[in-house]
C-alpha cells in the first residue's frame, strides 16, 4: 500500500471519527439512538460546500481561513436544524424518537434531491479540495474535537448526561432538566457530524444527496456500538478498524462487504459491551497494564 492510499482512507477515518465523537455523546453518554446523522452530515457538506464556492469574501491567499469558516458555518447550520427537529421529536419516548430521526434523515435527502440551487440529485461538483481536507487539517480537528468532548463528558454537564442515560427518572426527580441535556446533546452531536460533513465535501470535491442514505446513518451508528457506548476511546478505536476494514477485504472484490457484515457480528456476539466496554484509555491505565504484565512475567520465571 503507497502512503497516498494509506493517507486516504486516515482522511475518511477521521471525518467518520467526527461524526462518531458527537454520536457517541448523543448515543453513549444520553442514550439517545439516533438513525439520522447522515441527514446532519448533508446539511454540513452542502452548507460548507456553498460557503467556499459562492460566498468567497477573503483573498486567496486566505483560503485556509475560509475553508475552516466554512467547516464552522456547516457544523452551526446543522445545529441550528438539530434544535428545531429536538424541540419537536425529544418529547418521543424510545424507539419514536429513533424512528423520527430516521424520518428526519431521509426528508434531508429527498430535499437535496429536488432543490436545483445545490445541484438536485446530479450533485454539486467542483467543489475546492487544493489545501483543504488534508491530513494535517483532520488530525487537529479530531484532536480539538476530543478534548473539546472529553471535558464536557467530565464536567458537571456531562454528568447529567449520564444520569439521564442510566435512569430518567430519577435524574428528573433530583432536579436535572431532562429536555434541556437532551437538546444540548443533540444540538453538540449534529455540530460534530456538521463538521464531519464539510470535511467529506471538501475532500471529495464532490457531494450527491445519495451519499448520505440511512445506510450511511446505520453504518455510524453501528460504529458506536462496535467501539463500546460510553467510551470516546471505543469510538475511536471502532471507526479507525470500521473504516480500514473494508479496504483490507477489498481483494474479496463483491464478497468484501459481506465479509465486513460477518465480522462485525462475529464481534459483537462475542463481546456485546463493545471493543471498550465503557472504559477509557489513559497513560495510567497503560502504566498499570505494563507494570501487571511485568509482575506476571515475573511470577511465571
Amino acid at each position: 500500500m503507497s502512503w497516498g492510499y494509506m493517507s486516504g482512507i486516515l482522511i475518511l477515518s477521521g471525518i467518520n471519527l467526527m461524526t462518531v465523537l458527537g454520536l457517541s455523546l448523543l448515543t453513549g453518554f444520553t442514550g439517545l439512538f439516533s438513525f439520522g446523522h447522515a441527514g446532519f452530515m448533508a446539511i454540513g457538506a452542502y452548507t460548507a460546500a456553498t460557503v467556499t464556492m459562492k460566498l468567497n469574501i477573503l483573498p486567496e491567499s486566505m483560503f485556509w481561513l475560509h475553508f475552516y469558516i466554512a467547516l464552522i458555518a456547516g457544523g452551526f447550520v446543522s445545529m441550528i436544524v438539530s434544535l428545531i427537529i429536538g424541540r419537536l421529536t425529544l418529547n418521543l419516548k424510545g424507539d419514536y424518537f429513533c424512528i423520527a430521526t430516521l424520518g428526519f434523515g431521509e426528508a434531508i435527502r429527498l430535499v437535496l434531491d429536488n432543490v436545483q440551487y445545490f445541484g438536485g440529485a446530479r450533485g454539486l461538483p467542483n467543489i475546492p479540495t487544493q489545501g483543504t481536507t488534508t491530513l494535517a487539517n483532520v488530525i487537529i480537528i479530531n484532536v480539538i474535537a476530543i478534548t473539546v468532548l472529553v471535558l464536557i463528558i467530565r464536567s458537571r454537564h456531562g454528568r447529567n448526561m449520564v444520569a439521564i442515560r442510566e435512569e430518567e427518572l430519577a435524574a428528573q426527580t433530583i432536579g436535572i432538566d431532562i429536555f434541556k441535556y437532551k437538546l444540548t446533546s443533540l444540538a453538540i452531536s449534529a455540530f460534530y457530524a456538521g463538521v464531519a460533513g464539510g470535511l467529506m465535501a471538501h475532500y471529495l470535491g464532490y457531494i450527491q444527496p445519495i451519499m448520505f442514505k440511512m445506510v450511511k446513518s446505520t453504518e455510524l451508528t453501528i460504529i458506536v456500538i462496535f467501539g463500546g457506548l460510553g467510551s470516546v476511546s471505543g469510538s475511536v478505536v471502532g471507526t479507525v478498524l470500521l473504516t480500514f476494514l473494508p479496504e483490507l477485504l477489498r481483494s474479496f472484490s463483491n464478497w468484501r462487504l459481506v465479509l465486513y457484515g460477518v465480522a462485525v457480528i462475529l464481534i459483537m456476539i462475542t463481546r456485546p459491551q463493545g471493543l471498550m466496554g465503557g472504559k477509557e484509555f489513559s497513560i495510567k491505565g497503560i502504566i498499570r497494564f505494563i507494570e501487571k504484565r511485568r509482575h506476571k512475567e515475573e511470577v511465571n520465571s
